[in-house]
């Protein structure tokens, strides 16, 4: 499912999956395991090693190759976490995309995830907040991207992967 919130300075994308919040925690933050899903599974693999440094103020960085033609760093620095529950990063990579100066993470998009159990699943959402200072302008470039298109991609691969035995 996917919603809009706000008057375009955020959206939220909710999937409920079949499994414990502490599961899909772990898919998001060690690092073999966004690997596994969060890069297009059939691009060509990425030769270049994803790595979370799961802190306040460390930084994940994943490899994303959406074809042979089309590749970046894509990533974020953390904000908040609080295990098994949510995460909070400021949404770009240095060298990356979308950029980020570790410096300026105030000009980031900030992405909000909270898994919450369910009735035996966990419903996750994804929050895309853009600064206060962006101008509706701005906000507007960002979302022409299809980042909502985007997220929402990435999203879909994390069922099937959570469904594979591990």
């Amino acid at each position: 499912m996917t919603t809009h919130t706000g008057t375009l300075r955020t959206f939220t994308v909710v999937r409920r999956l079949e499994a414990p919040p502490e599961t899909v925690y772990r898919a998001w933050t060690e690092p073999d395991q966004l690997t596994g899903w969060f890069a297009n599974p059939t691009a060509p693999p990425s030769t270049l090693p994803t790595t979370i440094d799961l802190r306040v103020g460390g930084q994940w960085r994943l490899h994303m190759i959406e074809n042979e033609q089309k590749a970046y760093v894509t990533g974020g620095v953390f904000r908040e976490i609080v295990p098994g529950r949510r995460l909070v990063f400021a949404w770009g990579a240095v060298d990356g995309w979308p950029a980020l100066d570790p410096a300026r993470l105030e000009d980031s998009p900030l992405v909000t995830l909270d898994f919450v159990a369910d009735a035996g699943v966990t419903e996750m959402s994804l929050r895309v907040d853009f600064p206060e200072h962006f101008t509706d302008e701005d906000v507007k470039g960002w979302l022409d991207l299809g980042i909502l298109h985007g997220w929402s991609f990435t999203l879909d691969r994390l069922a099937p992967y959570l469904a594979q035995p591990r």
